[in-house]
């Protein structure tokens, strides 16, 4: 009898490579090696850096503020008449010169009046000639009647001594006495002409003055018809034609001055300190009339026009500053002038700097020597990393004297030749080794910043 079963078999045969592995896996188990250790090393971050260097360092600041021309003539008709004549280039935007005559109004009714005035004067004149010509002959009268009144007074007292002798009738000594009465009158007379003159010399005198005063006023009047460009300008909207009433006081037109125009930059006050030459050693206060502030604010003034793609500048020069602080904004009005800006014209070039073309001011303190200066990226609240010479991270106060665009120079805190940090060395350890990497293009940016070279913002 067969008690062998095939199920059973098969279980059998899988015992021997079971234990095979488990026999194996002890061997490998015992021969193994422990894990090896690692020393432990200190991590080094990479930070990137610059050498600080002492550079020369031309103060910059930026405003905006629209053009407008430097002189501006509102033309107003002074004396009222008839416009007779007119400039044939009487239009908007057409360019006159100095001293050209623009507008003829009618003058006849003034030169009637200088006419007039002009013989009122001739006739006061003549009744001064007549005023003393009558002085000089009551003068002369005076003279003679004086002498008369010496002949009779002497009569007199030959006729008083002959009736004291009763050689004369009372009858003839009264008849001299009234001679002499008559010829004492005579000389009184003409002795009051004579003390009216000055008077009536002084009255004459101010009736002349009143007439050539108005003589004077009819030639004003007269002149004012005609009407002439105070300067060389260009002119704005005209609506003037020949045969025109114009009353007295009438606007005519607007005219703009070609010598030189204004654009009145705003500049925070923080930047306009800081272009003030300190070689003007200011101890105290001081009077800031115009030659003061073209003393202190001696220095480079561009002025920039932007449409798109298009830029063109002009040099300009600082001429006032404005009474007050703008409450909203916080700046200082800085008008600046470009002188000739008709004749920097270029046809499809450069235009003219005209009213309303809103303008970019740039403005270029004195250079300023042996500054240390940094990006304003390595500037963490008021103070810097820099690298020693072990290559560690080490952190500095340090104060600023002074802010532009992209950098800031520093009063204290650093020296030239430290390595700063420019980079924001996360997590910022004191100690921490670091990888310092130079940073070449920012040094020269820096540099040329420094220079004045670049955009200001």
């Amino acid at each position: 009898m067969n008690w062998k079963h095939p199920v059973f078999d098969r279980r059998w045969l899988m015992v021997p490579p079971i234990l095979l592995g488990i026999a194996v896996a002890g061997v490998l188990i015992a021969r193994r090696e422990p894990p090896r250790r690692e020393p432990v090393g200190e991590s080094v971050r990479p930070v990137r850096v610059i050498r600080v260097a002492a550079m020369e360092v031309v103060p910059r600041a930026l405003g905006y503020g629209t053009a407008k021309p430097g002189q501006v003539w509102q033309a107003v008709s002074e004396v009222r008449g008839r416009v007779v004549e007119v400039h044939p280039q009487l239009q908007a935007g057409a360019m006159v010169k100095q001293d050209e005559v623009l507008l003829r109004i009618d003058a006849a009714e003034y030169e009637l009046t200088v006419a007039q005035f002009e013989a009122d004067i001739a006739r006061m004149e003549a009744q001064l000639e007549e005023l003393a010509i009558q002085e000089a002959n009551d003068r002369a009268s005076l003279e003679i009647e004086n002498a008369a009144l010496a002949v009779t007074e002497a009569e007199l007292q030959r006729v008083e001594s002959l009736a004291s002798r009763n050689a004369a009738s009372a009858t003839e000594l009264d008849q001299q006495k009234r001679a002499v009465l008559t010829q004492r009158q005579n000389v009184q007379r003409l002795q009051n002409s004579l003390r009216l003159v000055p008077q009536q010399q002084k009255s004459a005198d101010a009736e002349l003055a009143v007439k050539k005063a108005g003589l004077a006023q009819a030639h004003l009047d007269l002149a004012k018809t005609v009407i002439r460009s105070p300067f060389a300008c260009r002119l704005a909207e005209v609506e003037i034609h020949p045969g025109q009433f114009l009353a007295a006081g009438q606007a005519l037109f607007e005219a703009h001055g070609t010598a030189f125009s204004e654009v009145e930059a705003q500049i925070p006050l923080d930047q306009l300190r800081t272009l003030i030459d300190p070689a003007h050693g200011i101890r105290g206060p001081v009077m800031m009339d115009a030659q003061t502030v073209k003393d202190l604010f001696n220095f480079r003034a561009i002025v920039r026009y932007r449409s798109g793609d298009f830029q063109v500048q002009w040099e300009g020069r600082v001429v006032r500053l404005r009474e007050q602080v703008d409450p909203r904004t916080r700046t200082m009005g800085l008008v600046i002038a470009v002188d000739k800006p008709y004749d920097q014209a270029l046809p499809g070039r450069r235009p003219p700097l005209v009213q309303g073309m809103y303008c970019e001011v740039e403005l270029r303190g004195t250079e300023q020597k042996n500054q240390v200066v940094i990006p304003r990226s390595a500037l963490h609240d008021g103070h810097v990393y820099v690298v020693d010479d072990d290559h560690r991270l080490r952190r500095r106060p340090v104060t600023i004297a002074f802010a532009q665009a992209g950098f800031v120079c520093l009063q204290e805190g650093l020296s030239p030749e430290q390595i700063l940090v420019v980079s924001d060395p996360t997590p910022a350890i004191e100690g921490l080794l670091t990888e310092p990497l130079p940073d070449h293009e920012l040094q020269q940016r820096l540099a040329a910043r420094a220079r004045g070279e670049g955009s200001v913002e």
